[in-house]
């Protein structure tokens, strides 16, 4: 491998090792828990690396965030709404993904929540999160109306708001830590609940 590319692979190495350690430090301990130094020492760098690759603390935070936004696996999911042609199907399409984002990401929105409040730079990344996943719900309720399913009393900007109601993070934080309901349990409740709310006709 030529030296340029060798150094390119290694720069490489070392961002995501950042990001990972960064990631499973404001997991584990919190945002304000988590120190610089703390980060660059357990991803074998000085702190001014952490700096100069990831932006500190508050960049560090950004880049996950965004690279969970923007990650393949979102773009499939957008895809998948968007060509969907059985409402009923979208439905229990949306309630799996928002499941599965829940599962993947909640240690570290957890955190978020935690932090929006008394950072305003954690509150923009916040925002980053909810607007990604607004845009995802209401791209669902646009098919919804698209295939003429929803109820007549519910128009496109309704049905996004019932969506981000029920599978919003705060939606998912209440049943899970404030009920104890298992996630099995919530998608099964959704699966209940969300057809009756916005399809004219659930099966």
């Amino acid at each position: 491998m030529p030296p340029n590319g060798r150094r390119a692979e290694y720069a490489q190495h070392t961002r995501q090792s950042i990001i990972d350690a960064a990631r499973v430090l404001f997991v584990e301990q919190g945002y304000f828990a988590t120190k610089v130094e703390e980060i660059a020492r357990t991803a074998r760098v000085a702190p001014a690396t952490v700096y100069a690759v990831g932006g500190g603390k508050h960049g560090l935070l950004r880049t996950l965030i965004e690279s969970g936004t923007g990650a393949d696996d979102i773009a499939r999911i957008l895809t998948r709404i968007t060509e969907a042609t059985d409402p009923d199907e979208l439905v229990r399409f949306i309630v799996h993904a928002t499941r599965e984002q829940f599962a993947e990401w909640s240690g570290l929105m957890r955190q978020v929540v935690a932090a929006a409040p008394q950072e305003p730079t954690v509150r923009e990344i916040q925002q980053i999160a909810h607007a990604s996943m607004r845009h995802g719900l209401a791209l669902t309720a646009q098919r919804l109306a698209t295939l003429d399913a929803l109820r007549e009393d519910v128009d496109v900007a309704r049905a996004t708001d019932l969506l981000w109601l029920h599978l919003c993070n705060a939606a998912y934080f209440i049943r899970t830590d404030d009920l104890g309901w298992t996630l099995d349990e919530s998608e099964a409740w959704l699966n209940e609940a969300l057809p009756s709310a916005l399809l004219r006709d659930p099966r």
